[in-house]
């Protein structure tokens, strides 16, 4: 979390939000993904690329997934998200009502086959 939320801000000025939402191990390391909320003017030198809404990496019952693509981990980031806007008061206090719009059509499904 510290290495994350000081390259952020290395980068971009202090995050808004910053979230580990999973770990995989491959080729003998340990590949962690992380969400990082920025504000708007923090990034003004990148260009935006739209986000859109893609299936999630599954495997199998005593595996994961074969592969994973780069939306199947933002889409899993966002749910992380969404569920922390609206479980942890101080992800949902930070996060502008914008945000809050956007999260609202993702939703973690942790007991889905229940």
């Amino acid at each position: 979390m510290d290495v994350v939320r000081r390259l952020s801000t290395d980068l971009f000025g202090p995050p808004v939000v910053v979230h580990s939402t999973s770990w995989r191990r491959d080729r003998g390391s340990v590949l962690l993904s992380f969400v990082v909320v920025i504000r708007d003017h923090q990034a003004p030198q990148y260009t935006s690329l739209p986000i859109a809404r893609a299936t999630l990496a599954r495997g199998r019952a005593d595996d994961g997934p074969a592969g994973i693509r780069a939306e199947q981990v933002i889409e899993h980031g966002l749910r992380h998200l969404a569920w922390l806007a609206k479980d942890d008061p101080a992800v949902e206090q930070v996060l502008t009502p914008a945000w809050l719009r956007l999260l609202v059509g993702y939703v973690p499904e942790p007991f889905r086959h229940l």
